[in-house]
């Protein structure tokens, strides 16, 4: 059954606890940047609003595109690499979610500079990675240093960075999954603002 409901990943809250992406209904036009396990773009179209799924894999757009019609809604998905948003209007999109599908990105400055381009003024952009300090260990088994802070992954000032020269206004951080299995965070979400035209 699709729900409404958009989602951060598994154990981690949804958005009707947190509240990043607004209201979405009535038409109005959100992006899921990769599909990912949730496929938060059946998400957008329950909620009302026109949804479009962006993403390399051909076999996910037709899974997607498949799932939406089950649940009778419709997903415009486009088989694109993350960063060629050509097919989306400027100034289009009132959400934006990548929800951990930029990991791997190797121009992250293209790509958001991309997600600018399509977005409407003052809207967000809602991203989700795995927490970059989850994959930090300091000594191995013969006690030396391994997998340093910002050698597996984007730091947290990267993303401020490159989401800054983007022009995005960060606006929120989320730094979740701090629990008994887990003394560190496992997640970080960042919610970003369009500034400028």
């Amino acid at each position: 059954m699709t729900t409404s409901v958009i989602r951060f990943g598994h154990d981690v809250a949804t958005d009707a606890e947190l509240r990043l992406c607004g209201d979405i209904g009535d038409g109005k036009r959100a992006l899921e940047l990769g599909i990912s396990r949730e496929q938060n773009a059946l998400a957008f179209a329950a909620a009302g609003a026109r949804s479009i799924a962006v993403d390399p894999d051909a076999d996910k757009i037709d899974a997607v595109r498949a799932a939406a019609a089950e649940a009778e809604v419709t997903v415009q998905g486009i088989v694109s690499e993350l960063a060629d948003l050509g097919a989306i209007s400027s100034a289009s999109l009132d959400l934006v979610v990548a929800n951990r599908t930029l990991t791997d990105v190797d121009d992250l400055g293209r790509l958001l500079r991309q997600v600018h381009r399509v977005m409407r003024s003052g809207r967000p952009f809602v991203i989700t990675v795995p927490h970059p300090f989850a994959g930090v260990y300091t000594t191995d088994e013969l006690g030396s240093k391994v997998h340093p802070y910002g050698s597996g992954s984007r730091t947290i000032g990267d993303w401020f960075i490159h989401l800054i020269r983007a022009n995005f206004r960060v606006d929120q951080i989320l730094e979740l999954g701090v629990s008994d299995i887990s003394p560190v965070p496992t997640t970080l979400i960042l919610r970003a603002v369009k500034e400028g035209d």
